[in-house]
């Protein structure tokens, strides 16, 4: 996702030595939402696994190796994303060195939740025959690289900046020094009995005594804790608090509604219905994606997200769904609904429902929507109005189909109709732009056979 920064290793499904092929389900990965499952962008052989099962990773980091079956896998070289390079660099181990260096074939890396690139091979640089340590190396903090950067996972970073804790003054456990998660969290802990682990403790301040004691807050108020979980909140609602905090902060929202007469629509899916089969049947929801999905394609603006260079475009119609879980909301996308018809959008969506409330969602689904749709339909709610899922720019909150008085031709009859209501980024859009948008899926509804077309 947008603001994810780390996962948890569930699951390994392949093991060193398989075959993989480009697509296999390679491991189970837990992101603070849901569980998804990674997948091969390469085929190869398996040659090595860098993190274990239960492992907390940053997004970003290798987790894994494959190339060709002879491959000697060596060490892989972990930098902190700030310096890491293009490609990064595996230091082939005394067998690979021995062999031609045509054979050095660069072995693909797998990061987490992220793209993988081949990685470059290249021999080990040469060790400096003096036994004297640089005054650099004396008199750099712990967890600093050489060129002055601190050698930090991006969510420990995050954890020490919300607790106020100079990351430079704790000492690391990881590869070359890199401070983890653990390591910023021990440090908090030990803050607040007195034992911070730092480079220097003798260097650190006196406190005046005057200082040493601040009054206890009633005892009625609870006292947070900065950078640490709020008490009571599962990762899923820690996860929708900050999405939706930094969504209501930093794109500004404008909203329509309209209602939509869904009498037609209603007995067009009732008549779908009576001839398909069981992963076939539409619903009312099915009928909303289709529809969004043709509308997108004639507003493509809806389908883009803000960047400071200019609206970035997507190519493909990636629809979010919202899906209500015991600990809150999830949104995964239904891939290419673009190119889809009406009936494979039914099926497809009942396979994501079922895949999500299991916990086997795939990178791609779980990350790469570009609008939403959220329905609180069979709740027999009336209208609902959503909070932009970012970086997207639109949300699509629906409420049920209910039947209720029209006025048609001077006559009051009675229809079903639906409330729609959209959330639009006004950055991306303005308002005369999504009325036109809304008004495009009524119409489709409203004439619903065009669904078909």
């Amino acid at each position: 996702g947008a603001d994810m920064t780390e996962g948890t290793l569930l699951k390994w499904l392949k093991n060193v030595g398989d075959v993989i092929a480009r697509g296999d389900i390679l491991a189970e990965i837990e992101t603070d939402k849901a569980t998804v499952e990674l997948e091969a962008f390469e085929g190869g052989t398996f040659l090595k696994q860098l993190v274990s099962e239960g492992d907390v990773v940053p997004v970003g980091d290798i987790i894994a190796l494959l190339g060709e079956a002879s491959e000697k896998p060596g060490e892989v070289q972990h930098l902190p994303p700030a310096e890491t390079p293009p490609r990064r660099t595996i230091e082939p181990d005394a067998v690979a060195e021995a062999a031609p260096a045509a054979k050095a074939a660069p072995a693909s890396t797998l990061a987490a939740a992220d793209t993988l690139e081949p990685a470059a091979v290249t021999p080990p640089a040469p060790v400096a025959e003096s036994t004297a340590t640089p005054p650099s190396t004396l008199a750099r903090p712990p967890g600093q690289a050489a060129n002055g950067r601190l050698r930090i996972s991006p969510v420990a970073k995050r954890i020490a900046s919300e607790a106020g804790l100079d990351a430079t003054a704790v000492t690391g456990s990881g590869p070359d020094g890199r401070i983890l998660r653990r390591d910023v969290e021990a440090a908090i802990a030990a803050a607040k009995s007195g034992t911070a682990r730092t480079a220097e403790p003798s260097a650190q301040p006196q406190t005046p005594p005057a200082a040493q004691a601040p009054a206890a807050p009633p005892a009625s108020r609870p006292v947070a804790t900065p950078g640490a979980p709020a008490a009571g909140l599962s990762k899923i609602r820690q996860a929708i608090a900050r999405r939706m905090t930094l969504s209501k902060q930093t794109q500004p929202h404008y909203y329509l509604t309209l209602d939509i007469d869904m009498t037609a629509a209603m007995k067009f899916r009732e008549q779908l219905n009576a001839s398909a089969s069981e992963t076939q049947r539409v619903s009312v929801n099915d009928l909303l994606v289709k529809a969004c999905a043709i509308a997108i394609e004639r507003h493509p603006k809806f389908n883009a997200e803000f960047a400071e260079a200019g609206l970035k475009m997507h190519d493909k119609i990636n629809i979010d769904i919202g899906i209500a879980l015991d600990d809150g909301l999830i949104a995964p996308a239904i891939l290419d609904c673009g190119h889809k018809s009406l009936g494979h959008i039914a099926t497809e969506s009942k396979d994501l429902v079922a895949r999500a409330k299991s916990g086997h969602l795939r990178v791609d689904e779980y990350s790469e929507g570009n609008f939403t749709i959220t329905n609180l339909g069979a709740y027999g709610v009336e209208t609902l109005i959503g909070i932009i899922n970012p970086p997207q720019a639109a949300i699509l909150g629906v409420g049920s189909v209910m039947a209720q008085p029209v006025v048609r031709e001077g006559q009051v009859l009675v229809a079903q109709v639906m409330k729609i209501a959209l959330s639009a980024d006004h950055r991306v859009t303005d308002g005369a732009e999504g009325a036109r948008f809304i008004k495009e899926i009524q119409g489709l509804l409203e004439n619903p056979v065009s669904l078909a077309l």
